[in-house]
């Protein structure tokens, strides 16, 4: 008898590349080019990206729902087809107002995407999901390396340019998931649902309170996050240091990720989950505090090193935990909700940040900013303590 066909995990993460890659274009490009091609104001361009991330959050919604309810190979395909005719338009129309409009469509599709490729995720039969979202989170962050690599040297050349090579990112994108993701979704879960049935209630109120805690911490984290990505690169200037310094960090970021992450994945066996995403937000969290101390390019590389491998052994970690923790049947509605976080942290870290230094100082933020993920942080290892007490 034949072999099943299943989703094979080169698919998952070449999709999940191709997308952060496509993706890498447009978020560093938008400010600059509505400012100084558009010629509307940072305020303006602030709430574009502002809309972008809330069509994003909408995104990441519907499709958990849809993967769910409906049926994820035909989301996926409408979702991609969405993005990149979005993105084509968008090399003949990328004035005001079509720029923004267009763009919003671009960044719905992506929070779609988003949450079906983390959906998908639980549906790789041949390997642990802990290895599986390891990798597709290598993926990614190579995606968004190249992205922003490439919109650095094409954007000086021709808009037009730019937005050509972006779509052939989303074209391959597209013809990948038509060809490869039209799959039936298996997984060996029959025992963990078997478990998850067998749960008393109260026992299932404790892991939704893990779920949740941790929703609630990824804002914060990402919050914190969106700060590095806007509005550390004024205060780094600020302290005398070039700006090239300053993205060549986001390299020293990818550079870091890509000969990491399969380090950590060789090591995953041997160390709990919860444990090193433990370590992980600790070790993120933390970076925050040492920020008021640091007016030097070295502290800044360091400080960064620190966050960097805190990123590392945490983010890819938390779609494995919670696909642990929670029925398969509700995939989509979990992973949706994580790839929400991203986008809700990056909607407000910007606003909050922009708040704070006009009414106190670039150290009370970082302090701020330090003490919201640790509050977040306490509840999680309280509530996994009790549930892994009581299991």
């Amino acid at each position: 008898m034949p072999k099943a066909k299943t989703l094979q995990l080169k698919w998952l993460a070449l999709a999940s590349l191709l997308n952060s890659t496509g993706a890498a274009f447009l978020w560093p490009l938008t400010t600059v080019f509505i400012n100084k091609h558009l010629g509307e104001s940072l305020t303006v361009a602030g709430i574009v990206l502002f809309i972008m991330s809330i069509t994003m959050i909408v995104g990441n919604y519907i499709g958990g729902y849809l993967f769910d309810r409906w049926n994820a190979y035909f989301t996926s395909v409408w979702v991609a087809i969405i993005a990149t005719v979005a993105i084509i338009l968008m090399i003949f129309c990328h004035n005001w107002p079509a720029f923004p409009i267009l763009i919003c469509f671009v960044s719905f599709g992506d929070g779609i995407c988003a949450s079906v490729i983390n959906s998908y995720g639980n549906f790789i039969p041949s390997k642990d999901a802990r290895f599986v979202y390891n990798m597709v989170y290598l993926a990614f962050n190579v995606g968004v390396v190249l992205g922003t690599l490439l919109v650095g040297i094409l954007y000086p050349i021709s808009i037009g340019l730019t937005f050509i090579v972006a779509s052939c990112f989303y074209i391959i994108f597209l013809l990948t998931v038509l060809f490869c993701f039209n799959v039936p979704l298996h997984r060996q879960i029959k025992k963990k649902q078997n478990t998850n049935s067998q749960e008393n209630s109260s026992h299932r109120s404790l892991r939704e309170v893990i779920i949740y805690a941790i929703f609630i911490h990824l804002i914060m984290i990402y919050l914190a996050y969106a700060l590095w990505e806007s509005i550390m690169s004024v205060h780094i200037t600020n302290l005398g240091i070039p700006f090239v310094a300053y993205s060549l960090l986001w390299t020293l970021n990818g550079a870091i990720i890509i000969v990491g992450q399969p380090i950590i994945s060789y090591f995953a066996p041997y160390i709990k989950l919860h444990i090193q995403i433990y370590i992980g937000l600790l070790l993120f969290t933390f970076s925050f505090l040492f920020l008021p101390f640091i007016h030097t390019l070295l502290g800044f590389t360091l400080d960064f090193i620190v966050l960097t491998i805190g990123d590392m052994l945490s983010i890819p970690g938390i779609p494995a935990w919670i696909s642990e923790i929670t029925p398969i049947s509700k995939s989509g509605k979990y992973q949706s909700l994580i790839s929400s976080t991203v986008s809700i942290g990056r909607a407000i870290g910007p606003l909050l940040g922009g708040i704070i230094i006009e009414a106190y100082s670039y150290n009370v933020l970082f302090i701020t900013a330090f003490l919201l993920m640790l509050v977040t942080f306490i509840p999680i290892v309280i509530t996994n303590h009790l549930y892994l007490k009581f299991k």
